[in-house]
C-alpha cells in the first residue's frame, strides 16, 4: 500500500509524522510525504522518507522561514490570530494544488494532520480514504474540556462546562478564516458538509492523537474512531544535530528550549540563564534558528547555548526540562521521566501546561506573567519535591507500556484494511 503523509512544515509536526511514516515503511508499505514548504524537503529526506513538494508557484522558496521569523516574536492572541490566518492561506493554496498532487503521487490513502482543513476535503471529494493524526493537542470543540488555547483546569461541573463554552465562543472568530476556506471549497465541489459542525470532515476511519491517555483530561465522549496513542519519536529518525557532549560536566543537567516557532524572545532566554544557572547544576539552552547566541551573553562558563540540540539524547541525561509547553517537548521529556517547568506562550501550549498541572508532572506560569524570580522558584520547587519526578516516571512507564508508535501504525493499517485484528483503544 502506498500511503501519503502531510502536515505543517515545522519540526514539531514533521518529526512525529515522519517517524510514523518510517515505521510503516519498515512494515512493507510505500510512503511519500507531501511538503508545502520547499525548505522542509531536506528535513523530511533526512528521515529517509520520500518528499514531494507542492507547486513552487504556490509555495515559493523563503516564504515559510520569513513567516516563521515574524511569528517567533509574537505572543498571546496576536500569535494565535496570525497562525490561523496563515493556516487559512496555506490551506487555500494546498486545496488549489491538492487534487493534482494526489493524482501525481499515486497514493492509495492519506495520513493528514488533524489541525489542517485542506487535503482531507480534497481526499473526500476524490474518494481517497484518509485518517487524521494530531501532533498537537487534539482540537476539542465539544465544550466538555477547555479548548487548548486556555490553561484552565479541568472542571466537569455545569459551571465549568459553561466556562468552556464561553471560551469557545471567543475562539471561533479566530479560527473563522480556516472554517471559511473549508466551507468555500466544500460548497464549490458539492461536499455535503455542515458549516456549523467542526468535525464534519474528520476521518470516520481513525482519528489518532499522540497525546497519551494518561496525560489528557478525563474524556469519555469521543467517537469510536478516536484513539489515544503516545509520543511518536525515535532518535535515529531525525536530522543529525552536532552537540558538544564533551562539555557536559556530570552535574545535574537542566535542559531548556522554547521550541522552534515562538522562540524569538531574547528576554526569555536571558531570564532562563539567570534563573537556571548555578554552581551545582549545568544548563543546556537551545535557542532556535531565529536567535543569535551572542545576544544572550554573558553566560556562566558551564552553560551550553546552541541553536539546536539533539533533544531526545539530551533529555536522557536531564533532571529537569524548562519548556514553552510544546506538546512534543513535553511528551519527549515525560518519555524520559523528566519533570517540567513550563512557560506557555501561545497556540496549544496553555492547554498542554494545564495537563502538566493536572498530572503533577511539573509546574507552569504563563510566559507573559513570569519573572526571573518566579522561574527560579518554579525550578527549585520541582527539583526539591520528589513528587514531580515520581509522577514523570509514572508517565514514562505508561508511555513505554502503550508504545504509541506501534499502536498508531496498527491503527493506520486497521483503518486502511491491511490489519485484521483491532488494537486496544
Amino acid at each position: 500500500m502506498r500511503i501519503g503523509f502531510c502536515c505543517p512544515a515545522v519540526p514539531g509536526h514533521i518529526y512525529p509524522f515522519t517517524t510514523l511514516a518510517r515505521h510503516l515503511q519498515s512494515r512493507g508499505h510505500q510512503v511519500v510525504f507531501l511538503v508545502p514548504a520547499p525548505e522542509a524537503v531536506p528535513l523530511v529526506q533526512a528521515c529517509e522518507v520520500e518528499a514531494v513538494p507542492f507547486s513552487a508557484e504556490l509555495f515559493p522558496l523563503g516564504e515559510f522561514p520569513s513567516k516563521g521569523r515574524e511569528f517567533s516574536a509574537m505572543r498571546g492572541e496576536q500569535a494565535i490570530r496570525y497562525v490561523f490566518e496563515w493556516i487559512a492561506d496555506v490551506s487555500r493554496r494546498m486545496i488549489e494544488d491538492g487534487e493534482r498532487i494526489i493524482v501525481d503521487i499515486k497514493v492509495d490513502c492519506l495520513v493528514l494532520d488533524a489541525l489542517w482543513r485542506n487535503l482531507d476535503l480534497v481526499a473526500m471529494k476524490m474518494g481517497v480514504p484518509y485518517v487524521h493524526l494530531s501532533a498537537a493537542l487534539y482540537p476539542d470543540m465539544t465544550g466538555r474540556a477547555p479548548y487548548f488555547t486556555y490553561d484552565w483546569p479541568y472542571d466537569s461541573s455545569p459551571e465549568g462546562i459553561a466556562r468552556n463554552v464561553r471560551g469557545l465562543a471567543k475562539v471561533l472568530p479566530v479560527v473563522e478564516p480556516c472554517i471559511r476556506v473549508a466551507n468555500d471549497y466544500a460548497r464549490k465541489v458539492g461536499l455535503p458538509l455542515h458549516g456549523q459542525d467542526p468535525y464534519a470532515a474528520f476521518s470516520k476511519l481513525a482519528q489518532i492523537t499522540q497525546t497519551p491517555r494518561g496525560f489528557d483530561f478525563p474524556t469519555d465522549y469521543w467517537p469510536p474512531e478516536f484513539h489515544y496513542a503516545g509520543p511518536l519519536h525515535q532518535c535515529n529518525a531525525r536530522f543529525p544535530i552536532p552537540f558538544p557532549w564533551e562539555r557536559l560536566a556530570g552535574e545535574p543537567l537542566i535542559y531548556a528550549s522554547m521550541g522552534t516557532m515562538l522562540n524569538g524572545s531574547e528576554q526569555a532566554f536571558r531570564m532562563i540563564v539567570d534563573a537556571a544557572s548555578g554552581p551545582d547544576r549545568q544548563l543546556v539552552l537551545s535557542i532556535g534558528q531565529h536567535m543569535d547566541a551572542s545576544k544572550i551573553d554573558p553566560v556562566p562558563q558551564n552553560t551550553i547555548v546552541v541553536n539546536s540540540a539533539p533533544q531526545l539524547d539530551v533529555l536522557k541525561k536531564a533532571t529537569l526540562c524548562i519548556t514553552h509547553a510544546g506538546l512534543n517537548t513535553v511528551l519527549e521529556s515525560l518519555a524520559a521521566g523528566v519533570p517540567l517547568v513550563a512557560m506557555p506562550v501561545g497556540n496549544d501550549q496553555p492547554g498542554v501546561a494545564a495537563r502538566i498541572r493536572h498530572t503533577a508532572t511539573g509546574v507552569f506560569t504563563p510566559f507573559h506573567r513570569v519573572s526571573t524570580t518566579d522561574l527560579r522558584v518554579m525550578i527549585d520547587t520541582v527539583l526539591s519535591d520528589p513528587m514531580y519526578r515520581s509522577n514523570a516516571l509514572r508517565m514514562q512507564n505508561q508511555i513505554q507500556q502503550t508504545n504509541g508508535l506501534q499502536l498508531a501504525a496498527d491503527l493506520v493499517e486497521q483503518a486502511f484494511g491491511t490489519r485484521t485484528s483491532a488494537p486496544a483503544r
